[in-house]
C-alpha cells in the first residue's frame, strides 16, 4: 500500500514537473509571440505617421501654390475687395489748420481764418448701419429708418435753412459715402451749429446719430476789407494763396493737416487714433493801417474830385502812392486806386454797370480783373521823368566831372548831333547853379551834365541805383525793367541824353522808391521789405527782418547836396505845392510824356521826404493820366502828397520844425 502510494506520488510528481517544463516553455514562446506583435505594431504606427505628416505636408504645398498663384494672377482683385471691406468698417476725417494771421504793424489783423463748420453725413453708417450699432438693435427693429429719421429730425431742427428733402436726396445720391457735405456753397458759424454741436456731445441724445458729424474748417477774412488789398491779397479754395502776402508767403501760412482715423475693434468698439493738426505761421507787416487808411482816403478823394473833368470816367487811369521809411527799407504804406475788397474779390460790379459786365467775354473779365488785382508799384513800369534828375547830378558830383560851385547856362534845348532837345522853358532858364537846375526842372543843364558822365559810367550809375534790376522786395510781381533800360553797348549820345532827365527808359515805383531813399539817407540802399516778422503759432518768432543793407550808392556829403537842393524845389521850385505848412522838407517833380509822343498822355509824378535834416518818411506819388484837358500839370501829385504828409506827419509823431 504504501509503494503504491509512493509509486503514485512519483508519478504525480513527475507529471507535475513535465506540465511545469510545459508551461515554462509555452509562457516562453507567448512572450516572444508578444514583443513580435509591439514591435510590428510600432512599425505600422511610425509608417502611418510618415504618411500623414507626408500627406499634410503635401496638402501646405498645394495651398501654398494655389495662394502663390492667387496672388500672382488675382491678388490686386482680393485686395481691393479686403480693402474695400476693411473701408466700411473704417473712417478717415481731417482735421484742419488754421492759415496764420497777418498783422500790421502795431498788431491789427488785416487777414485771419476764422472758425467755421462744415455739416457732414456718414451716409453709409445712416443708410446701411455699422456693427457696433446694429449689435445694440433687435433683429426686429428697422435700423435704417430710425437712424435716418432720427438724422433728419436732428438736422432739420437744428440748423436753419435744410429741409427733409435735401438731406434725403444727399443720402440716396450716395448712400455708401462716408464723407457727404451738406453745406457746400455756404459755411456755418459756430453761432449756427451750437445747438446740433450740444446734441452731437450729448451721450443720451445722440444714439442714433452716428452718421452726423460736424467738421471745424476755418475761412479766410479781411476785417479791413479793401484797406491793402493789392498788398495783402487773397485766399481761393483749399487755403491757396492768390497774389499779394497771401501769395508770397504762402507755405509760412499755412499748416498741415491732422487726422482722426476711425475703425471698430475686434469686441465692436469704436478706435480712434488722432494726428493733431499744426497751424500755419503768422506775419507780421510794416504796413501801419493808419497811414494806409489816410492815404487810400486821399486816393479816392483826389479821384472822385478829378472824375468826368475831361473824359467820362474816374480822376485818372491810375493813382498810386508809396510811403517808406528811408533808414531800414520798410513799407509803410502802398496804395493805389482802385483797390478791391478782398472778402469779394471777383466782384466787378464795383467797377462796371451790370450791362459792361454782361457785354464782357470770360478773356474780357479775367482781364479786367487782373488788372484791378495788380499792384502798381510793382508791376507798371513807366518814363519816371524829372524824378531822377537827383540821380544824375549825384552820379556827376561822384564822378567828379562837375562840382558843387559850378554854374551852366539854359538857353532852352541843346542839340546833340543833329537834333534839337528842348527844354522844359524854350525861352531858358539862363545861368544856373546845380541848385537852381535841380530847383527849375531844367533839362538842358542836366542833358549837359549827363555829356560829362559820359555813357559808360552814366549806365554804370544807373545799374548802381539798381534801375533795370528788380529789388527783391518780399512781394510777388515785381517786374524786370532790364530789357527796358539801355547798356552802355546799345546809348547813343542822343539816348544819354534823353535819359539824363527821366525820358528814355522805364523804371517801376519800388525801384525808383528804394534808389531815392538812399540819395537822402546818406547813401545806403536797403532791400524794400513789407514783413518785419514771422511767429508760430504759439507767438514765437521765427524770423525777423530789421532792415537788409544792400550797398552804398552815393557819399553823405553828396546826399547832404542833393537835399539842400531838394528843399530848395519844395520852397521855389517846381515841387512848392508839395510844401506842408510848418515842416522842413525836399522833393522833385516828374512829368513823363507816353508813348508815343505827342498823345497829350503823361505820367505825373512827386518823389519827397521829411524833416529835412533826419528824414524820417518818403512818399512817391504817381498819377497815370491825369482826368484832365492839360495833364502836365506836376501841381496835381505834389498836392497829392503835400495832403498826404499834412495827416501822416503829425500820427508819426513828427513835429513842425519851421
Amino acid at each position: 500500500m504504501t509503494e503504491d502510494r509512493r509509486s503514485i506520488h512519483r508519478k504525480n510528481s513527475k507529471k507535475k514537473h513535465k506540465n511545469h517544463r510545459d508551461n515554462i516553455k509555452s509562457n516562453s514562446h507567448g512572450n516572444k509571440t508578444r514583443d513580435f506583435s509591439l514591435y510590428q505594431l510600432a512599425k505600422h504606427m511610425k509608417k502611418r505617421l510618415r504618411l500623414t505628416f507626408s500627406f499634410f505636408i503635401i496638402i501646405f504645398l498645394v495651398v501654398a501654390i494655389r495662394i502663390v498663384y492667387i496672388n500672382a494672377t488675382n491678388g490686386a482683385d482680393y485686395q481691393k475687395i479686403a480693402l474695400s471691406q476693411l473701408k466700411s468698417k473704417s473712417t478717415t476725417k481731417t482735421l484742419a489748420y488754421k492759415r496764420g494771421t497777418i498783422y500790421d504793424t502795431n498788431g491789427n489783423i488785416l487777414a485771419i481764418s476764422e472758425d467755421s463748420y462744415n455739416l457732414v453725413l456718414d451716409c453709409y453708417v445712416i443708410t446701411t448701419g455699422d456693427e457696433s450699432r446694429n449689435s445694440r438693435l433687435k433683429e426686429n427693429d428697422d435700423s435704417r429708418d430710425i437712424y435716418k429719421k432720427s438724422t433728419i429730425e436732428a438736422i432739420t431742427t437744428n440748423i436753419e435753412g435744410l429741409d427733409e428733402k435735401t438731406i434725403t436726396a444727399a443720402l440716396e445720391k450716395s448712400p455708401n459715402s462716408h464723407y457727404v457735405v451738406l453745406n457746400k456753397d455756404n459755411k456755418y458759424s459756430y453761432d449756427q451749429v451750437k445747438s446740433l454741436m450740444g446734441i452731437l456731445e450729448d451721450d443720451k441724445k445722440n444714439t442714433y446719430l452716428g452718421g452726423i458729424w460736424l467738421e471745424k474748417i476755418y475761412t479766410r477774412k479781411y476785417p479791413f476789407k479793401s484797406l491793402a488789398s493789392s498788398v495783402i491779397g487773397y485766399t481761393s479754395s483749399g487755403n491757396k494763396g492768390n497774389i499779394g502776402l497771401e501769395l508770397e508767403y504762402d507755405e509760412e501760412l499755412n499748416g498741415t493737416e491732422g487726422k482722426i482715423y476711425s475703425y471698430i475693434g475686434s469686441e465692436n468698439e469704436k478706435v480712434e487714433n488722432i494726428k493733431e493738426a499744426e497751424d500755419g505761421n503768422s506775419i507780421v507787416t510794416t504796413i501801419d493801417s493808419n497811414i494806409q487808411k489816410i492815404v487810400e482816403d486821399k486816393i479816392n478823394q483826389f479821384n472822385d474830385e478829378h472824375a468826368n473833368v475831361a473824359r467820362e470816367g474816374a480822376g485818372s487811369k491810375k493813382t498810386a502812392v508809396m510811403v517808406m521809411n528811408p533808414n531800414n527799407g520798410e513799407i509803410l504804406a502802398m496804395a493805389q486806386y482802385p483797390q478791391f475788397d478782398l472778402n469779394d474779390p471777383s466782384n466787378l460790379s464795383v467797377y462796371y454797370t451790370q450791362e459792361q459786365i454782361a457785354a464782357m467775354s470770360d478773356e474780357d473779365k479775367t482781364n479786367a480783373l487782373n488788372e484791378i488785382w495788380n499792384n502798381y508799384c510793382l508791376t507798371a513800369t513807366f518814363e519816371p521823368g524829372s524824378t531822377v534828375k537827383p540821380f544824375t547830378i549825384a552820379a556827376a558830383l561822384e564822378d567828379g566831372v562837375i562840382k558843387p560851385s559850378d554854374t551852366f547856362y539854359c538857353d532852352g534845348s541843346e542839340k546833340i548831333g543833329s537834333n534839337v532837345i528842348h527844354c522844359g522853358k524854350r525861352s531858358g532858364h539862363g545861368a544856373e547853379t546845380l541848385e537852381d537846375a535841380l530847383s527849375n526842372s531844367c533839362n538842358d543843364v542836366l542833358m549837359q551834365i549827363g555829356g560829362k558822365i559820359g555813357i559808360e559810367s552814366f549806365t554804370n550809375w544807373q545799374n548802381i541805383f539798381g534801375f533795370g534790376l528788380k529789388t527783391q522786395i518780399d512781394l510777388p510781381g515785381e517786374a524786370s525793367t532790364a530789357s527796358l533800360m539801355y547798356t552802355a553797348e546799345t546809348m547813343k549820345e542822343i539816348d544819354l541824353a534823353t535819359n539824363s532827365f527821366g525820358q528814355g527808359y522805364n523804371i517801376t515805383m519800388i525801384q525808383n522808391g528804394a534808389a531815392f531813399c538812399s540819395v537822402i539817407n546818406g547813401g545806403y540802399y536797403y532791400q524794400p521789405h513789407v514783413v518785419k516778422r514771422i511767429t508760430d503759432s504759439d507767438g514765437n518768432t521765427v524770423k525777423a527782418n530789421e532792415g537788409t543793407l544792400v550797398k552804398q550808392t552815393i557819399t553823405k556829403e553828396t546826399s547832404d547836396l542833393l537835399k539842400s537842393y531838394m528843399y530848395t524845389a519844395t520852397i521855389s521850385g517846381t515841387a512848392k505845392a508839395a510844401k506842408v505848412e510848418g515842416y522842413s522838407m525836399g522833393g522833385k517833380t516828374g512829368t513823363a510824356e507816353k508813348l508815343p509822343r505827342g498823345n497829350k498822355k503823361y505820367v505825373l509824378s512827386f518823389i519827397g521826404y521829411a524833416p529835412q535834416t533826419n528824414p524820417q518818411v518818403v512818399i512817391y506819388v504817381v498819377v497815370d493820366e491825369l482826368n484832365d484837358a492839360d495833364q502836365t500839370q506836376g501841381k496835381y501829385s505834389s498836392g497829392l502828397a503835400r495832403d498826404i504828409l499834412t495827416e501822416i506827419l503829425p500820427y508819426m509823431n513828427i513835429y513842425p520844425d519851421e
